[in-house]
């Protein structure tokens, strides 16, 4: 069983920046596969970003290249999602996810775990 906790949400600006990050209490990190999600009212959870176990690679949607990056620390069992240059769009319940199994990083139904989602506001 794998337990994700989110923290770093909050209220900004439009054109600043926030850091999420995502803590997974497990005996073992590496072997997970780790994504973010986000879910704005109204709308489908949608993939924000990925990163293999080993962190050698990474995946993101069209909409946040350039802007946020996704990156790990397996010592820490955490990964994080650094967002700069946000915009209102950008405002949701943003989720932290993991998955041992291998296929479509950007489909929530290849991730088996969930944390509880932090609140991203992004205000004009």
């Amino acid at each position: 069983q794998v337990q994700l906790v989110e923290s770093g949400g909050g209220l900004v600006q439009a054109g600043g920046s926030l850091r999420l990050s995502c803590v997974a209490s497990v005996r073992t990190f590496t072997p997970y596969d780790m994504g973010w999600f986000r879910q704005a009212p109204g709308k489908e959870r949608e993939f924000v970003a990925a990163i293999r176990w080993s962190g050698g690679r990474t995946y993101s949607a069209d909409s946040v290249k350039g802007r946020f990056t996704i990156s790990r620390t397996n010592g820490r069992n955490a990964v994080d999602l650094q967002m700069n240059s946000l915009k209102t769009e950008d405002t949701a319940v943003y989720y932290c996810a993991a998955t041992r199994g291998a296929g479509d990083y950007t489909q929530p139904r290849l991730y088996n775990y969930w944390g509880q989602g932090t609140q991203v506001t992004v205000s004009s």
